[in-house]
């Protein structure tokens, strides 16, 4: 393979927690060297001080293979993660059917070879993801599961899930839970308080989050198993988090770039793409999200990708889908987060790839010598207006279609390949 030598670069490095000027080469898809002299031979490519970070880990997009075709596609997803520096994709398995077989995990991980980015795939914790009968777990393992997680279908079945758990815990195969108690959550579409009753939309509570993580964090204290919380999204759920931490339990917690950046006024008048699960919380919630990033108590920050048709979106908010395409604006929208000054570049890309990469036993996430060469090239303060008609997932339903956005991704490298280039 071609030997390159990234020049002239502004290295993140999540690991070490830097920001500097340096250079890096590449050869045979691993990182070779750093701040080293370009070798014989090599192809040089000029960084012109931009920022050259490791590619982001997105844990739980939803790709609409099997079932949802006309959603997205796993080409139009890896196009569009390409084009967002995402890297390497965790595909959820609330598919149609769900991944809950070694069958289906088999078709989706053949289908899933057309894409330009690496895609590994969770699987189904429980069959038709019911919460009632644990899927082949073992079995699911070996055929590539990376993890488990029933994604949005909460489990009311305590002693099913802890089956689930314990035999997960003796394969030391990671749990990803949806902290969210599903009596109260049901059939909402906002978060209460005093926007909510004036809009007229069906809220529920935080305290509904917190309910839901507590049981779970009992469960794992119960049975020892593996555990990642996807998305912690109010302040509520924070004690309980760092308490579980604090008590050496193996659990980390993520949240959504959605709602580390938008708050439930963003709702506006009815406003379905901005309709999200959970749904969109408060200002002062939002930030003690953002906090909880910057200092540690969450470990990952995703795109939570969930592709929705025109038809699905075009409703009265509280019958609309839920969800909100993102792999291609993951990362402008995190620059919103920088240049606030909440949190630095290394720690959102610890955030965003590191992180992720670490809980799933994964290589990437850092450019340390020996990694692979997963790579973006980006402009942190280059402006743009955001138009959903020219991302490239097949769904469209941005919320931040018409916005000002800082942050532009020039060129994505997989495997020491550049798999995108923007347009001069």
């Amino acid at each position: 393979m071609t030997t390159l030598h990234f020049s002239n670069a502004r290295l993140i490095d999540p690991e070490a927690g830097t920001d500097a000027p340096g250079s890096l080469t590449v050869r045979d898809g691993v990182v070779l060297a750093r701040d080293e002299k370009a070798p014989k031979g090599a192809k040089v490519v000029d960084c012109g001080a931009r920022c050259l970070a490791p590619g982001i880990v997105d844990l739980g997009v939803k790709i609409g293979e099997p079932g949802e075709r006309h959603r997205e596609s796993f080409g139009s997803a890896g196009a569009a993660a390409a084009a967002g520096g995402v890297t390497t994709i965790i595909a959820r398995p609330d598919t149609h059917p769900a991944i809950d077989t070694p069958e289906v995990l088999e078709f989706v991980t053949r289908r899933a070879s057309e894409a330009p980015v690496r895609i590994r795939h969770m699987a189904a914790l429980t069959k038709g993801r019911d919460g009632r009968e644990m899927t082949e777990i073992g079995f699911l393992r070996d055929a590539g599961a990376i993890a488990f997680t029933d994604v949005f279908k909460v489990s009311t079945e305590a002693k099913a899930l802890t089956r689930a758990m314990t035999y997960a815990r003796s394969l030391g195969a990671l749990v990803v839970g949806h902290p969210q108690d599903p009596g109260l959550s049901a059939g909402a579409s906002a978060t209460s308080g005093k926007f909510a009753s004036l809009r007229g939309i069906p809220a529920v509570s935080p305290m509904a989050e917190r309910m839901g993580l507590e049981r779970d964090l009992a469960l794992v204290e119960m049975t020892g198993v593996r555990y990642h919380a996807d998305q912690i999204t109010t302040a509520k759920s924070l004690p309980a988090l760092a308490r579980a931490k604090a008590a050496g339990l193996d659990v980390t917690a993520g949240t959504s770039i959605h709602h580390l950046t938008l708050n439930e006024f963003d709702v506006g008048d009815y406003r379905t793409f901005f309709k999200v699960t959970p749904p969109l919380r408060s200002e002062q919630d939002r930030l003690a999200i953002v906090a909880a990033v910057a200092d540690g108590t969450i470990d990952v920050i995703s795109s939570f990708h969930t592709p929705a048709d025109e038809e699905s979106k075009r409703l009265p908010f509280e019958e609309a889908a839920a969800g909100a395409v993102a792999l291609q604006t993951f990362l402008p929208a995190a620059m919103r987060l920088y240049h606030a000054g909440h949190i630095d570049l290394p720690a959102l890309f610890r955030a965003m790839a590191l992180n992720p990469a670490n809980r799933l036993g994964l290589p990437q996430g850092r450019l340390t010598l020996g990694a692979p060469a997963d790579l973006i090239l980006f402009d942190p303060d280059a402006p743009f207006l955001m138009d959903r008609f020219k991302l490239l997932s097949k769904s469209k339903n941005t919320p931040f279609d018409g916005a000002r956005m800082e942050g532009k991704v020039l060129a994505t490298w997989v495997g020491g390949t550049q798999v995108f280039a923007a347009e001069e």
